[in-house]
């Protein structure tokens, strides 16, 4: 193993003689395989390690038990220690992330200040060929393109600090035989087996059920695409830039658009669009093509934005609500509703209690709590929100204020009601009174652009 982590990092320069690496060690096999095989390979790389270790806090005594192992690990190895710690389930309430996004947020973006400080210049992380290939499974089930199916790259420059991951070149079973080996010991994390969260089941369910019934290589098959990936990835980003010209205000040229290749063409509007804040997918993209085109006048998008041609240039700009009327529909539990003055579905889907402990907080309502039906209306003045984790009720005016929502916006902007009281409004927490409580069915309610048939609202289950 040491030889093939040598052989890679050569292979993608990602060190250089003379480097300050911090090798982020939680304490799991992975990671202490990481530090164990660069203390080996120091003298041949000729670089200056440290290790890094960031205390997520979510196991209690146990995390503090990994701390104390790094500390101990990198005491015995004579290497400098740098440690901190963050409270990630807070972060993950005040900024509706998944507890998973808000620790590798934490983690970051304390790594980023780290190197800043220590004036480093590379952080390693021990992500290996199975957490390859289970990223690559999770961005194909959620339909991602090449971008996404690029899986984890094995060097990222994040404002000027450099993430490199040597062991990508490596099992897992490769870095616990390299371990055994050296009598090295490691800490286990129990939640790596808790099948609640999606990727335990990816890692535990369905790879080793594709392993065994099809494709016995299927590990390395997806981190060969995930290289494959990342090459046409790179290329594409090069040939899209001499498309993606735009004038002084910030629109698409469309000069030539029409003549370009279909595939060129949808690279050109995701890049143009993603410099404009705009994630799409699929579906997205093809409104966008068409209405840059000439076959829509507009294009709706996330995020309350759509897409205009004017004058041979095509704009993202925020959407302008058609019908400023009040309105009011019922939406059934389960189904789905046409809301004609959003321009936009919404939709009540029931969420089994082994899959909504995956979301995150504020995201889910209480089932049982809740009719047949829900009342969607648009805001009214005066209209007052308790949201979940927040200490009081407030008035939805401020509330707009403080998420910086444009007065345009406000008065078509859905709330979901039950017995006359807001249980849901759009883009916030779900009611305190009314989130899921972590047992029995929960209810999701999102929202999707959508044409109405003929122009009139749709409503069915």
């Amino acid at each position: 193993m040491r030889e093939n982590v040598l052989r890679y990092i050569r292979e993608r320069s990602l060190l250089r003689a003379g480097d300050r690496v911090a090798v982020a060690v939680s304490g799991g096999a992975d990671s202490v395989a990481l530090l164990r095989a660069l203390l080996e390979l120091r003298p041949a790389l000729g670089i200056v390690l440290a290790v890094a270790h960031f205390n997520h806090g979510l196991r209690g005594e146990a995390s503090d038990a990994d701390a104390a192992f790094v500390a101990e690990l990198a005491k015995q190895r004579e290497l400098e220690f740098f440690a901190a710690r963050g409270n990630v389930r807070t972060h993950a309430s005040a900024s509706k992330l998944s507890l998973e996004a808000a620790a590798r947020q934490l983690r970051y973006r304390w790594f980023q200040q780290l190197a800043r400080e220590q004036r480093l210049d590379a952080i390693a992380t021990a992500h290996t060929l199975d957490d390859q290939a289970e990223t690559v499974m999770l961005k194909f089930l959620r339909g991602a393109g090449t971008r996404g199916l690029a899986g984890i790259y094995p060097i990222l420059n994040r404002e000027n600090v450099r993430i490199v991951r040597p062991l990508l070149c490596v099992s897992r079973a490769e870095v616990e035989g390299y371990l055994a080996a050296l009598g090295q010991p490691w800490r286990e994390d129990e939640s790596n087996r808790d099948r609640r969260f999606l990727r335990n089941r990816v890692r535990h369910e369905l790879l080793p059920l594709l392993a065994r019934d099809y494709n016995p290589n299927l590990n390395r098959a997806l981190a060969d695409l995930a290289d494959l990936a990342q090459a046409e990835q790179q290329y594409w980003d090069d040939l899209v830039a001499p498309h993606r010209v735009t004038n002084p205000s910030g629109e698409l040229l469309l000069t030539g658009f029409a003549a370009l290749p279909v595939a060129l063409q949808r690279r050109v509007l995701k890049h143009f669009a993603e410099a404009q804040g705009a994630a799409l997918d699929f579906a997205h993209v093809e409104r966008l093509r068409r209405c840059a085109l000439g076959e829509l006048t507009r294009a709706e998008l996330p995020g309350d934005r759509i897409g205009v041609r004017v004058q041979g240039a095509l704009q993202i700009r925020a959407s302008q609500p058609p019908n400023l009327c009040p309105y009011e529909y019922v939406l059934p539990i389960p189904g789905e509703v046409y809301i004609c003055e959003r321009q936009a579905t919404l939709r009540a889907l029931i969420v089994a209690e082994e899959f909504a402990r995956e979301a995150g907080p504020g995201a889910l309502l209480q089932r049982d709590l809740l009719g047949e039906q829900l009342l969607i209306r648009n805001w009214r003045e005066g209209d007052r929100f308790h949201p979940a984790h927040r200490g009081s009720e407030e008035k939805l005016k401020r509330l707009f204020a403080e998420r910086r929502i444009p007065a345009a916006q406000r008065r078509s902007w859905p709330l979901a009601l039950c017995r006359g009281e807001i249980v849901w409004v759009e883009g916030f927490p779900v009611a305190a009174a009314y989130e899921w409580k972590g047992h029995g069915e929960a209810l999701k309610i999102d929202t999707a652009p959508r044409e109405a048939a003929e122009g009139q609202p749709l409503m069915y289950k």
